[in-house]
């Protein structure tokens, strides 16, 4: 199920499913750890029963207020005669998640209501050890383990404190949770448990006839008791709501850079753009890392989950957020890698937000011999990423700082691991991790890299290694051309895949040739990237109404349709936003731009209503599938929409130039006319 309003600062990070549950608790990290064992419920007594927000008679919109990561939340009870305006924020500035709640009375009579706020939280990410308690001293509700406190309170009409609260078990013995005690309206006031555990409390409001009433609700996170304390006082004397116009004036400023002209771009695209703008900046961490997705609930299909830090993923999302003029994410990245990637000059798989190496799947022996578990496009791109972050902000110390690390030493083991006589990289696994071979996309990455490589090296005038990095990407492209270019078919081939001790032609028609122009390995414009563009969009578009490319011919990763003929895949956002990028790339005129932006707008058409992006999507009904949001969904949109107007104002600007330079041709060859 996706996650319809993800909201954070950073270091904590709180996602709500389509049933405005809070499915996702992460703290100090995004992505890890995830603290919530199970859906927070949220409930409303009145006329002697409990509706639960998730169930069918409330009518609900899930949104943010405009241009920040504050949400705006509306449900809707017509039998209950209860509306409900909720708006949730994490404090920009510190580790506390506010909720304000602005309940209406539809009746004419006045009524007495209690709102119930369940929390199943199991810190560290597993129920063994917690304790809940309800701590006198503050008036809240306490869960603690170790080096995780997790403080809930709340406030009515300006009185802070929780008057009603249980704490129970929860997931274990046949305990359901807290939350079943409270649907006799009234909770059972346990003071404490120990274990597998999990709290509910209750916030009592009046309402007159036809009138409001505001209920303020925060829960606070740290690694002791002192400091939940610390934040709950903070709350308290600043007010809740202060805390969400704060963060929301915040995150507004952050995404309205004052020299941004989005001008050229229609409302409902800038405002898809500001918001793939702060959804990107909730999934990354303060720390560095740039993660993928973080939708646990991808995990019980797979037994595991997208909150990792991916190198490729990181470098085309910084790539994306650094067009955008936010070069703070990028420098935090690039000094993450710098830590993580190995003295030999590599990156492994991927890594968890704290640095920590993340679970692998691609060996380290085949056939009884050792061998690298790696894809090399992710070592090669984040050199791709560092040249063009220093293009744009020349930030010298930067670069000087990670020169040998994150330059030398992975552009000498990129010439290293070649064949001696293709002068191919040598096999390491796809971009989509499926296979091992020697692939279009990773040749071109690390062509890429190393041409890279060869312009920073000039930077410092090492000129000894510029021509040494800049030839062995020559000879990257021309193998690229003499390997893997199917002359018959006029396209690239996916690549060489490893079968047994032999290379196999793989002919697979793979969306991930797109690489070819966007790294610059050849001309958009070229017959090689045009044949291999138009075998894309020609075998790869799901001949659906929902349309969209797929990854490549037969895609099984959650397959929806045997149909593969007309689906050879579930559409993924990104690859048809790559057709985007090779219309803006070539184009000469304003009207070739306009289908780039029709396939943003289709993009756009298959986001949740919180323009939340997915991943992938069904064929058929285009509902989201896999994991929502899709880090690299929401770059794709940034970088598509940064290129379409720079090629925009490129093209006027061309434009008035060629019409001036023939005004003064005609005037030239024209004297008397001109008199």
């Amino acid at each position: 199920m996706p996650r319809d309003l993800p909201i954070g600062n950073g270091s904590f990070l709180v996602a709500f499913d389509s049933h405005y549950r809070l499915a996702d608790f992460y703290f100090p990290h995004v992505g890890m750890e995830n603290h919530a064992a199970a859906r927070f419920r949220f409930g409303v007594w009145s006329d002697g029963a409990l509706r639960w927000i998730e169930d069918a008679q409330w009518k609900k919109t899930l949104s943010y207020l405009r241009d920040t990561l504050v949400t705006d939340v509306v449900c809707e009870n017509e039998e209950a005669g209860l509306r409900l305006n909720c708006y949730d924020a994490v404090d920009a500035d510190a580790n506390v998640y506010v909720r304000k709640i602005v309940v209406r009375n539809a009746r004419d009579e006045a009524r007495d209501i209690k709102l119930f706020l369940h929390h199943d939280l199991s810190l560290y990410g597993h129920a063994i050890g917690d304790t809940a308690m309800f701590d006198p001293a503050s008036r809240s509700v306490i869960h603690y383990k170790a080096a995780r406190y997790v403080l809930i309170n709340g406030a009515v009409e300006g009185e802070a404190g929780i008057a009603e609260y249980t704490c129970g078990r929860s997931g274990i013995a046949g305990a359901e949770g807290t939350w079943r005690d409270a649907e006799d309206g009234t909770l059972s006031m346990s003071p404490i448990a120990q274990g597998a555990v999990d709290s509910t409390i209750g916030i009592s409001v009046h309402l007159e006839p036809q009138s409001n009433a505001t209920v303020l609700y925060w829960i606070c996170a740290g690694r002791n008791y002192e400091e939940v304390r610390e934040l709950d006082r903070a709350v308290r004397e600043e007010g809740a709501s202060r805390v969400l116009a704060r963060t929301a004036s915040y995150w507004y400023t952050w995404v309205h850079k004052p020299v941004d002209d989005l001008s050229d771009l229609p409302d409902e695209i800038v405002n898809l753009y500001r918001r793939s703008l702060l959804i990107i900046r909730t999934q990354c961490d303060n720390g560095g890392a740039v993660l993928a997705a973080n939708d646990s609930d991808i995990q019980w299909g797979h037994n595991d989950h997208y909150s990792y830090m991916w190198g490729r993923d990181g470098a085309f999302v910084c790539d994306a957020v650094d067009r955008s003029g936010f070069p703070e994410i990028t420098r935090r990245f690039i000094h993450f890698v710098h830590e993580v990637i190995k003295d030999e000059g590599y990156l492994l798989h991927k890594y968890n937000p704290d640095g920590t190496l993340a679970p692998l799947w691609h060996p380290w022996i085949r056939d009884g011999k050792p061998q690298l578990p790696i894809q090399e496009d992710e070592t090669a791109l984040i050199l791709w990423l560092l040249r063009r972050h220093y293009e744009r902000t020349r930030d010298l110390e930067l670069l000087r700082s990670v020169y040998q690390r994150l330059v030398v030493q992975p552009a000498e083991f990129m010439i290293h691991f070649r064949d001696a006589e293709t002068h191919l990289p040598l096999p390491s696994f796809d971009m989509w991790e499926e296979r091992q071979g020697v692939f279009t996309f990773t040749c071109a990455a690390v062509c890429a890299g190393l041409n890279a490589a060869a312009e920073i090296a000039n930077v410092f005038n090492d000129q000894e290694r510029r021509t040494l990095y800049a030839a062995a990407a020559d000879e990257v492209r021309e193998a690229m051309v003499r390997h893997l270019w199917l002359e018959e078919e006029r396209r690239f081939a996916r690549g060489l895949v490893v079968r047994g001790d032999d290379l196999e032609l793989d002919k697979t028609i793979d969306a991930s040739a797109f690489a070819t122009f966007y790294l610059d390995v050849f001309p958009a414009e070229s017959a090689l990237v045009g044949g291999t563009m138009e075998a894309i969009r020609e075998h790869l578009w799901v001949q659906t109404e929902v349309g969209g490319v797929a990854r490549y011919q037969g895609d099984a990763y959650h397959r929806i349709s045997e149909e593969t003929s007309r689906v050879p895949g579930n559409p993924w956002l990104i690859c048809t936003l790559w057709l985007a990028e090779h219309t803006i790339a070539r184009a000469t005129s304003v009207a070739e731009l306009q289908s780039a932006l029709d396939l943003v707008r289709w993009a756009r058409s298959k986001a949740l209503p919180s323009l939340v992006l997915p991943e992938q999507i069904d064929p058929y009904d285009g509902s989201p599938l896999s994991v929502a949001p899709m880090t690299w969904s929401h770059a794709q949109v940034v970088s598509v929409l940064r290129g379409y107007i720079d090629r925009l104002r490129k093209i006027r600007r061309i434009d008035v130039e060629t019409r001036s330079r023939n005004q003064s041709e005609i005037e030239r060859e024209n004297p008397v006319d001109n008199q």
